[in-house]
């Protein structure tokens, strides 16, 4: 294996961990979230604010992998 194809698969690797960070962080204000709201909290709280923010990371992660994905897949077909 090339050096590159291993900086791209580290990358990839990186990448896909902050999407699962992401998530994670996501769900644990979504569930904080619910919470305040059952107990008659009513409004965009920071809760839901935080919420957006971790879609919005895992979405952009999401993406910078694909690219990643396709990156490798150029640089093998080329070998």
């Amino acid at each position: 294996m090339e050096h590159m194809e291993i900086i791209i698969i580290l990358a990839i690797t990186a990448a896909a961990f902050l999407v699962l960070a992401s998530l994670v962080r996501g769900l644990i204000h979504f569930a904080r979230t619910s919470n305040a709201l059952a107990n008659g909290n009513d409004g965009v709280s920071e809760g839901h604010m935080m919420q957006n923010r971790m879609m919005f990371a895992r979405v952009k992660w999401q993406a910078i992998t694909i690219v990643l994905l396709v990156i490798l897949g150029a640089v093998a077909a080329a070998d």
